[in-house]
């Protein structure tokens, strides 16, 4: 309680909004930090694991890989051989999931952007009232002296300051985890278009049965 006093008693209510931000920051962070993490895998050697299943006409053993197997790319997969086997359109199967997964991916990265802006809008804020606050003093007749000025001042700037502290890790954090999200839509994309390839010459092939 002694710290959250104090930096009331240093940056007013708008401080402690920004202090506010930043724990969400690390919150929503983390979250997704590790949601990526476990998402995380050699889809390239996923892919190749499931073919020479599906070569054996493991289909079982094809969906169990993906059941066990964390992330998009897996469900991606399983969705595929789900409907190969039901004669359902893969690449609409494909696109389904797609439009599932995406979304999971990029959720909670709103909240990222919008403080990456507003975080900065907060601290100006806080300097433009504190500044206010300290011009109305000396307009009301009251004898200011130099010291107590800059006190004003170095109160008034803390918000600046500390809105920045936030907005710069945010924006930061938003493009490392945009970047993890292109990586995993990479991944997807060519896990589709792979097992799209593979099932097509599956069934060109003269005599094969599913």
């Amino acid at each position: 309680m002694t710290f959250f006093y104090k930096m009331f008693e240093i940056g007013g209510p708008i401080l402690l909004a920004i202090i506010l931000c930043s724990m969400i920051l690390v919150y929503v962070f983390l979250v997704k930090w590790f949601q990526f993490h476990r998402a995380q895998i050699n889809a390239a050697e996923l892919i190749a694991g499931l073919v020479n299943v599906l070569r054996r006409d493991g289909m079982i053993e094809a969906i169990t890989l993906c059941d066990n197997t964390p992330g998009p790319v897996a469900k991606l997969l399983n969705r595929a051989i789900h409907a190969y086997q039901n004669d359902d359109d893969i690449q609409k199967a494909i696109d389904a999931q797609v439009r599932e997964e995406v979304p999971l991916l990029e959720s909670k990265l709103s909240v990222l952007a919008t403080m990456a802006h507003v975080t900065p809008l907060l601290g100006l804020l806080g300097t433009v009232v504190g500044l206010l606050a300290t011009f109305f003093e000396m307009k009301s007749g009251n004898v200011i002296d130099l010291q107590k000025l800059s006190e004003g001042v170095y109160t008034s700037l803390t918000c600046t300051a500390a809105g920045l502290c936030v907005a710069i890790p945010c924006h930061i954090a938003y493009n490392y985890l945009l970047s993890r999200i292109e990586h995993l839509c990479m991944d997807m994309e060519k896990a589709a278009d792979e097992i799209i390839y593979f099932f097509e010459h599956r069934q060109d092939e003269p005599g094969e049965e599913k």
